[in-house]
């Protein structure tokens, strides 16, 4: 049996990470054992690959036998033949060649230039494309540089980006030259300004910016807070970040704040244990005693906590905290896009048993399972396997949202109008739309900005290229030997 405990480090990542490049030619295996006798190295990798599944995963009832697959090709393609209903099930299982670096990764850390992005057509043929920045990392080179949400990228190295050359443009240089563009008219044209960036490797602050907007007209004091990842602390602080969170809902409660828009639209998951604090300053009428969530792994899991721990091994609490600002809330707004996922839906579900929850925005991404990046603890090889081991509900047994579709908002809001407005600017899309509801009118006597609607051509990218890693739920391990 697995080494897991409840309290785990458990992680869920989106699946087009992980499944990009499974043919046997796209394969560069980092050991020199694996180069050196691929077929052999291949079969040992994927006979372990299968027990990791067979014993852990959600759906090893599902696999197929052992004996039937050949277990000398790819382990991408060898992990493929096992994931349950990739299309519409398991979407997140998945394998990396570089467990090290992927764990890193999913800790915040990692070597970027600090950009996140949407691109877009520019031109009515749909050839051009520009890169809007919708959140430019704290502490990054490009934060560094000057860039900001809102800018607009259109040239890398000279070079327009293109819906053919983007990805090499974008995602091959450690160094790059941007030239930024301007909205000129109805026409996004390039400037003259460019900025030249070297990518760092940056620990990243989820507390991308916290705000409180007065309403005294409307008895409104609104806390507004974009929160980007679920990752607890620094290496050197392990508590900094969640202690970051604390900070702003004590100076939400401090100032009198009745109403709470928190923004997880760049958020797609994190450690468990910040999903919840975060949901534990916010709940209404919640304590240590109240159910948050509970977890239902598969048949050989739940008889062995069970049997371990009791009936209510997997039934997790909130927290008590003291900068809880649930008593002066009935509702809470939270901005949403199709990258919120894992831990921002965890929040979103287990808050919805004790006060109204209010999205704006689209569909999220449909994650209510949970899973574990797993590594060769023998250090035969670097190879790594995420699986999903179970799946989550909130305290009335609700986890509807695990599909395509993920949750629907409330109110549907296209996040396409740029540039991007400052966060926390009365007139930002999803924001305004927030505010709206409350009953609040947009502000007056401002000077009209020159705005445009684009067509995406894909969402929320960083700028390594690829769909922020989908965190979902981290936990840590101790040794369970047997059922």
């Amino acid at each position: 049996m697995l080494h897991f405990k409840k309290r785990s480090l458990l992680i869920v990542l989106a699946g087009a990470i992980w499944m990009s490049g499974c043919k046997d030619e796209d394969i560069a295996p980092v050991d020199t054992a694996l180069a050196s006798d691929s077929l052999s190295a291949y079969k040992s990798v994927n006979t372990w690959l299968y027990e990791l599944m067979d014993d852990a995963y959600f759906w090893y009832k599902n696999m197929p036998a052992q004996s039937s697959l050949d277990g000398t090709v790819s382990p991408y393609q060898y992990f493929e033949k096992l994931v349950y209903n990739r299309a519409t099930v398991d979407r997140f299982s998945g394998i990396t060649d570089d467990v090290d670096a992927m764990q890193n990764e999913f800790d915040g850390i990692s070597k970027i230039f600090g950009i996140s992005y949407t691109l877009s057509y520019i031109d009515e043929g749909n050839s051009n494309i520009g890169a809007f920045l919708n959140y430019v990392v704290k502490g990054s080179p490009a934060e560094a540089a000057g860039l900001k949400r809102g800018d607009i990228l259109l040239k890398v190295n000279g070079s327009q980006l293109t819906a053919d050359n983007y990805t090499s443009l974008l995602g091959s240089n450690e160094t790059a030259t941007f030239t930024l563009g301007t909205l000129n008219g109805s026409e996004i044209v390039a400037s003259s300004s460019t900025v030249t960036i070297t990518k760092a490797e940056v620990s990243e602050d989820p507390v991308v910016f916290s705000s409180i907007i007065r309403k005294p007209a409307y008895g409104k004091t609104i806390g507004y807070l974009v929160y980007s990842q679920f990752v607890p602390g620094s290496s050197t602080d392990a508590e900094k970040y969640d202690n970051e969170l604390r900070q702003a809902f004590a100076n939400f409660k401090s100032q009198g704040v009745n109403e709470l828009v928190l923004d997880l639209r760049l958020n797609s998951g994190g450690y468990i244990s910040s999903a919840e604090t975060l949901a534990s300053l916010i709940g209404k009428n919640i304590s240590s005693s109240k159910t948050f969530y509970t977890e239902q792994w598969n048949d050989k899991y739940m008889a062995y906590w069970n049997r371990t721990n009791g009936t209510s091994a997997l039934t997790y609490k909130f927290l008590d905290e003291a900068s809880n600002i649930g008593g002066n809330l009935s509702r809470v707004f939270v901005l949403t896009s199709n990258g919120t996922a894992s831990a921002s839906e965890l929040v979103i579900n287990g808050l919805k048993p004790y006060m109204e929850v209010i999205t704006v925005g689209e569909n999220t991404a449909g994650k209510n399972l949970f899973g574990k990046l797993i590594g060769d603890d023998l250090n035969r090889w670097k190879w790594g396997a995420y699986i999903m081991l179970g799946e989550t509900a909130n305290a009335n047994g609700q986890s509807d949202y695990g599909t395509v579709n993920g949750i629907t908002p409330t109110y549907a809001v296209e996040d396409s109008s740029i540039p991007y407005k400052a966060f926390g600017d009365e007139n930002e899309t999803l924001l305004r739309k927030a505010l709206d509801v409350m009953g609040i009118p947009a502000p007056v006597n401002l000077r009209a900005e020159a705005t445009k609607h684009v067509a995406t051509f894909r969402k929320f990218l960083r700028d390594d290229l690829r769909v922020r890693p989908d965190l979902m739920i981290k936990k840590g391990v101790i040794k369970v030997e047997n059922l």
